[in-house]
């Protein structure tokens, strides 16, 4: 499906280009999504995906992963049947929901990009995403918020009086998003169409040739997986540490003054989402040291592999990005929205949201710029505390650049037919967007 969409893509930008005599604008448009691919994008995600992947091995090394895992157990094994309760996998996918949850996009792509690695080494057909894979996509995509905050900030700073306001829709929207792209992914996963193919025959026998040899002894005073058991000195320095970002909390929600429950609960989740790569950079470390192991050789292992990840998704980015870029340019946004437009607001679907709409599984930037736009004093009536602005908030909280994850996600370990993974993402966003207007016509009219 993704081949067809990007095909589309290309081929309609260059056709509308060529009737509205805008082919130089299309050129230009393509040259500079892959630039933006490379030097925008890709070549800061090395340092990130580095770091990221180094804090992983540590905490993986130490044994949180395993103890994250074994506390959602229950939940990750109805979700993915398919992956072992105690892989790695399973903790590097909480790991990425925790992150996105929060908010933290920096955090959460790298960790996702590591969860998928772990899914990949239990894939026996290579270049075909498994059902794991395709599960944790629709997830991702449709992951629920707690606080949508660079959302919030946008309509702080076109100066809604109460920017928080889109905090409780977003979050009702994006849990009917998460259950429709859950359950339309274990859905489309057993139709014909989307089928798992045979296991080839030669990776069937490398599986059963490759075998892991039984592991060996660990090293005198330490443990294989997790190192020494904490003595109670450093469960001390533990608990110390962690009420230091305790107080730091407390005092970052007093600083911010809260004057009603709606905004303290928004200052709460606010600080949380500030504190916590601070705190996961540190305590991942920390927790590795005092289990004995030596936290600078392990993170240096890590992060080796965020160079080589970064690499493989240049190409990705390039073809999704110059499609939508492309796409974008030539129009094909505005001629659809002038299209459906009058279909839409007659079943009471708001027409100043379509080029939102269509721009969100494409592009996180587009839909920002588009949505800057919206809220501003003359882009909505009422400015930025309107109906209307408050749809768009909770749209963009509650919805995902399907199409960029996928395209991201799926090129660190090449994976070249993605299955089902494209159309439980874009149902979870239609399903987003929806309930978001209707949620907001609920709490807002």
């Amino acid at each position: 499906m993704l081949n067809w969409i990007w095909l589309g893509l290309v081929v309609i930008s260059v056709l509308l280009g060529g009737f509205s005599g805008q082919l130089d604008v299309v050129t230009k448009a393509a040259f500079k999504s892959c630039e933006m691919a490379v030097v925008n994008i890709a070549i800061p995600y090395i340092g990130l995906i580095a770091l990221w992947l180094g804090v992983m091995r540590l905490a993986e090394k130490a044994g949180l992963i395993e103890i994250l895992a074994r506390g959602l157990r229950p939940v990750m094994s109805r979700l993915f049947p398919d992956v072992p309760p105690n892989h790695p996998a399973m903790g590097s996918m909480l790991m990425n929901m925790a992150a996105n949850m929060l908010g933290l996009g920096n955090a959460a792509t790298p960790l996702g990009l590591k969860a998928m690695q772990d899914l990949e080494t239990l894939n026996p057909r290579p270049g075909v995403a498994s059902n794991a894979m395709c599960t944790f996509l629709a997830i991702n995509t449709s992951s629920i918020q707690l606080v949508p905050a660079s959302t919030v900030a946008f309509m702080a700073a076109a100066g809604a009086r109460d920017p928080t306001a889109i905090i409780g829709t977003a979050f009702l929207a994006t849990l009917c998003s998460t259950v429709v792209g859950i359950s339309a992914a274990k859905f489309l996963e057993k139709l014909p169409g989307y089928r798992l193919p045979p296991i080839p025959e030669t990776a069937a026998i490398s599986t059963l040739s490759e075998a892991p040899p039984p592991a060996a002894p660990a090293a005198p005073g330490r443990e294989a997986l997790g190192g020494v058991p904490i003595p109670l000195w450093g469960l001390l320095i533990l608990a110390v540490y962690f009420g230091c970002f305790v107080a730091f909390g407390v005092e970052t929600v007093r600083a911010a003054a809260p004057d009603s429950p709606g905004a303290f609960v928004a200052a709460v989740a606010q600080a949380i989402s500030l504190l916590a790569v601070p705190f996961l950079l540190s305590f991942f470390p920390l927790f590795a040291a005092l289990k004995r192991l030596p936290v600078y050789e392990e993170f240096v292992e890590g992060a080796k592999e965020g160079f080589h990840v970064a690499i493989r998704i240049i190409p990705y980015l390039i073809a999704i990005l110059v499609a939508v870029g492309m796409f974008r340019a030539a129009g094909g946004i505005k001629m659809i929205t002038d299209l459906l437009g009058p279909v839409l607001a007659a079943v009471g679907f708001p027409s100043e949201l379509m080029p939102l709409v269509l721009m969100r599984p494409l592009s996180g930037g587009g839909a920002n710029g588009i949505f800057v736009e919206l809220i501003q004093a003359g882009g909505a009536a009422g400015g930025p505390d309107s109906l209307i602005s408050r749809m768009a908030g909770s749209i963009m909280g509650s919805t995902e650049t399907t199409f960029y994850v996928i395209a991201v996600y799926f090129g660190s370990v090449a994976i070249k037919r993605s299955r089902h993974a494209v159309p439980a993402g874009l149902l979870a966003d239609l399903t987003g967007v929806i309930a978001a207007i209707i949620i907001c016509r609920m709490v807002f009219a």
